[in-house]
């Protein structure tokens, strides 16, 4: 059985009883860490912290071993209990959705655990949940690569009187170009972008976009 849980938005305390009677039972606990953070991040002590409150011990999973060795999770839960734990709800990022359609073509019986997620929880500003357009992710820009395409999705919301959730780049682990050209990989120290880092982008598009009009 494979479990795919949400922990919800804040710390430890934020699964829900049905996904904390889960994660006790389960052989192998995995950790999801690279597409959103627990509110206290996942430091060595905020780790410790989930495993004494969930009675088990956790891998933090980071990208590559999601995206390049999902098998040999989904191979353990052929014959025993594995949970793959999720900040947020486990349907936020399609990373999950993926895993979930894998393992069902495999015949592995799969049971998700919601919780809360950003998509909702965006109402405390005080917004209309209803009157949210598309939401958008912001990447960091680099020396080459400068898309914009975020910013004319979030230009068309405004224009059909929407609201838009911004989504801040969180980049984890991530293997320097250099490195990869070489073909040994070496990683970046962890970046995760600011509100004024994503404003600075989008006045950096507008202003291109100004001048080109």
């Amino acid at each position: 059985m494979l479990y795919i849980i949400g922990l919800g938005l804040g710390d430890e305390q934020d699964i829900t009883l049905r996904g904390l009677e889960a994660v006790k039972k389960c052989k192998k606990v995995y950790m999801e860490a690279y597409t959103s953070l627990l509110t206290f991040g996942l430091s060595t002590n905020g780790l410790s912290t989930l495993e004494n409150l969930y009675g088990n011990t956790i891998i933090l999973a980071d990208r590559e071993m999601v995206e390049e060795k999902a098998d040999d999770i989904l191979f353990e839960s052929r014959d025993s209990d594995v949970a793959f734990l999720v900040v947020g709800d486990p349907f936020g990022a399609t990373t999950h959705t993926d895993l979930v359609v894998r393992a069902k073509k495999l015949g592995i019986e799969v049971k998700i655990v919601h919780n809360a997620s950003v998509m909702n929880a965006i109402g405390i500003c005080g917004l209309q949940l209803y009157r949210y357009g598309e939401t958008v992710s912001i990447p960091f820009f680099t020396e080459t690569w400068r898309p914009d395409s975020f910013y004319e999705k979030i230009q068309r919301n405004r224009t059909m009187g929407l609201h838009t959730l911004c989504l801040l780049d969180i980049r984890v682990k991530e293997p320097t170009l250099e490195s990869l050209c070489r073909g040994k990989k070496q990683y970046e120290p962890p970046r995760y972008m600011t509100i004024n880092t994503a404003i600075e982008q989008l006045l950096e598009i507008e202003q291109i976009q100004w001048t080109s009009r």
